[in-house]
């Protein structure tokens, strides 16, 4: 797949107008936003661009943030420092254009989502995802995530659990 699509900081000559994920509240945040968001650095945005015909195929987003200690399940967070807060990076939104479906494009955005978190020069221990529903709730999980003991849709990885997932 990597020679069909590269993955790349959002642009202005990404068009955004015709991207449709099936999901309005996702599919508007990357139309009208995302920019918005970047602008503002509130937000970085990477999307996955096709090299035949530069189409916008998906997109993710990362933010900094952290997630409460006693959010964190357990086992983990009884080997965690007893900071109020783990620190962490959000990957806010991630959607796969419908005509790209079952290609693997959300795991390569997945996966370079972990890539940048873990080769990223900031310290971060771990990276969480809001899932906008449970079917991308289970996306998540289905590579490790874990739900956070009282947002079940928001889930947590360990970056040094996430670096098993990228390597070799």
């Amino acid at each position: 797949m990597s020679a069909r699509f590269a993955i790349e900081p959002l642009a202005k000559a990404h068009s955004r107008a015709n991207f449709i994920c099936g999901n309005d509240q996702i599919d508007s945040y990357f139309r009208e936003t995302v920019s918005q968001d970047v602008k503002r650095k509130y937000a970085t945005c990477f999307v996955a661009r096709k090299i035949a015909t530069d189409r916008v195929a998906g997109f993710y987003t990362l933010s900094s943030s952290n997630v409460p200690l006693t959010e964190v399940p357990e086992p983990l967070a009884s080997k965690l420092p007893r900071y109020p807060t783990v620190p962490a990076v959000l990957i806010g939104w991630l959607g796969r254009h419908i005509d790209y479906a079952g290609l693997g494009l959300g795991e390569a955005l997945l996966f370079d989502a972990i890539k940048t978190v873990s080769t990223a020069p900031i310290g971060a221990h771990a990276i969480f995802a809001d899932a906008i529903d449970d079917q991308v709730a289970g996306f998540y999980a289905a590579f490790g995530f874990m739900p956070l003991i009282q947002r079940p849709r928001s889930l947590y990885l360990p970056v040094a659990t996430s670096l098993s997932l990228i390597s070799p």
